[in-house]
């Protein structure tokens, strides 16, 4: 790779092609938008701290993926992969394939090889479900191991940035280049190893699943179900034995019976606050706006941003509870929550039956590790049959499940646990290498050789 301003030629990964999410910043020509005109044109007044830890990597920031408009916190009828600047992402596995969000342009670029890999955010699923549906090994670290100072925020005790690669090893250098303390995010100060990150590459180890402890939590799982997904996830069960892993099946996690009704509130809270605090903190802000009320009011006045076709529901519902994340209304909301996701919940049946990891099928794992910040990765298992049946998203105009649709096997574990997760991910993707059977029905036809340095 030539040398260029945005790569340091002592990085461990010098030359490496990178996306980005279009809603983590740098100080450079690229907009960080969230996919809303409000933000074109707006001037950070400096890199986020994750475009800052790349160039000090020496990756090469290829420019910015489009996702599911404002990280999927605007509207409740909507597609995921839309977004009013950067248009409708669609998958690259089906024809007119729902990329799931919000990191979808992620997804789908890493996918069909745009990119080496690419970075995403998720506050609630937005790295784990485009993953697996593009065939991907996605991370979703705990909140706080790494920087979302000059993210475009949704909640500041849910959202983190991730990795998400066609392997395993891959997600793992893309991670260990993003990790670390902050000055800029006091989230970061939770980090527990205080003289040195664990090697993150190091722990793809081929016997990586060697006497740990995986539970199972069936109550979770759709009862007599024998769809392709759970056929093949009990037969994974099998290969995470023949690992030497204990699997220990079916055990109690009273907490997700009780979470849910403060879901919304609290993250509405938490946009009010830290949407304020983004566009306030710009160098420059094209439109003068400094609340959610104003951006919702641009929003529904500029055309492009397809108001009301698209609505604004969320926001409205977060303004309409008159409350922020400095209330004690929040607080007592997010402790009872964090209670039922944690000590009642995942962080609780992890102590209590003295695991290392929870499987499940990726798309059933999201939720409790969204509320207390713990660790995903998700790595592909499958995919639908060729005769499976298809059926349209919600907003009725793309393909949300069908032939050859992607699914994946996910891995959760304690807070900071992502060096053991990463063990028992790598070990099954060895033993499975299921990725290179599923083949997209879209693949680029260029190659960056081909282009780069030649004057096209």
């Amino acid at each position: 790779a030539r040398k260029t301003k945005t790569a340091d030629s002592r990085g461990p990964l010098y030359g490496i092609p990178v996306l980005i999410k279009d809603n983590i910043a740098t100080l450079d020509k690229m907009n960080n938008t969230a996919g809303s005109f409000a933000l074109v044109g707006a001037q950070p007044k400096e890199d986020s701290t994750i475009a800052a830890k790349l160039r000090k990597a020496g990756v090469i920031i290829l420019g910015k993926a489009n996702l599911s408009q404002w990280a999927y916190y605007r509207s409740v009828n909507t597609s995921s992969g839309w977004s009013a600047y950067g248009g409708q992402t669609k998958g690259a596995y089906l024809r007119d394939q729902d990329p799931s969000g919000s990191s979808s342009g992620s997804g789908v670029s890493s996918s069909i090889g745009l990119a080496w890999a690419a970075l995403g955010t998720e506050t609630f699923g937005s790295i784990i479900s485009p993953s697996y549906v593009n065939n991907l090994v996605g991370i979703k670290p705990s909140v706080g191991l790494t920087s979302r100072y000059l993210v475009v925020p949704i909640s500041e005790h849910q959202d983190t940035v991730g990795p998400m690669a066609r392997t395993v090893k891959d997600a793992a250098y893309l991670l260990s280049a993003i990790a670390g303390a902050d000055k800029n995010d006091n989230y970061t100060s939770a980090i527990p190893f205080k003289e040195r990150l664990p090697d993150y590459v190091a722990a793809c180890k081929e016997d990586g699943l060697s006497g740990k402890r995986i539970g199972v939590p069936r109550s979770w799982l759709p009862s007599q179900d024998t769809s392709p997904l759970l056929q093949a996830f009990e037969k994974a069960l099998g290969i995470l034995r023949s690992g030497n892993a204990t699997i220990v099946d079916d055990f109690e996690i009273p907490g997700i019976e009780k979470i849910g009704k403060f879901t919304y509130p609290i993250l509405g809270a938490d946009m009010l606050t830290g949407v304020a605090h983004y566009f306030n903190n710009l160098k420059t802000n094209p439109h003068n706006i400094t609340t959610l009320k104003q951006l919702q009011d641009f929003t529904q006045k500029f055309p492009k941003e397809e108001w009301p076709t698209r609505d604004t529901q969320r926001w409205q519902d977060a303004i309409d509870g008159g409350f922020d994340n400095t209330s004690p209304e929040f607080w007592s909301m997010y402790t009872e929550q964090l209670e039922f996701a944690g000590p009642q919940g995942i962080l609780g049946a992890l102590k209590n039956n003295s695991l290392d990891a929870i499987v499940l099928p990726s798309s059933m794992i999201i939720s409790l590790p969204a509320i207390v910040g713990s660790p995903i990765i998700t790595v592909p298992l499958g995919k639908q049959p060729d005769d499976w049946p298809e059926s349209k998203n919600g907003f009725g105009n793309l393909i949300g499940d069908g032939p050859n649709l992607p699914f994946g096997i996910a891995f959760t574990g304690d807070l900071f646990s992502e060096e053991k997760l990463i063990e028992i991910a790598y070990a099954f993707e060895q033993k499975t290498k299921v990725r290179g059977t599923v083949q997209p029905l879209v693949k680029p036809k260029t190659e960056l050789r081909d282009v780069v340095g030649t004057g096209s």
